[in-house]
């Protein structure tokens, strides 16, 4: 094997790795906000790395500018895609996720509905004298 096939081997298996994490983002992570920021970031560095196993395959001439200036292309357009995703969001009042304990979430709802906590559910307060 010569160095220019173990270079496209290992640029190829990195970009598959990355979209593969970008995959895994889009699917695990909870909310509009951290999906854009793991698939662009992800998504990004796998095709990138892609197409430079792509440019050391083909040869020296036109095809390598090609991959060359989709290269600069992914670099530019990925990120100001995922900006302007994740702006048109904010801008529709679109919350991102927060982490909430239960009595965070009590409270809230409390002060949503206005009723008192139910006596079985709610922590107790009552200190033994005994």
């Amino acid at each position: 094997m010569t160095p220019t096939e173990i270079a496209v081997v290992v640029l190829a298996a990195g970009g598959v790795f990355f979209a593969a994490v970008a995959a895994v983002g889009l699917v695990r992570l909870p909310d509009l906000y951290t999906r854009a920021h793991a698939t662009s970031k992800s998504e990004t560095l796998g095709a990138v790395l892609t197409l430079a196993a792509v440019a050391l395959v083909v040869d020296a001439g036109l095809s390598t500018l090609k991959a060359g200036l989709l290269l600069l292309f992914m670099f530019l357009t990925n990120p100001t895609a995922a900006h302007a995703i994740t702006r048109a969001a904010a801008e529709q009042g679109i919350e991102p996720w927060t982490v909430t304990t239960d009595a965070e979430s009590e409270s809230k709802s409390e002060s949503e509905t206005g009723t008192e906590p139910d006596a079985e559910t709610s922590p107790s307060t009552e200190v033994d004298e005994s």
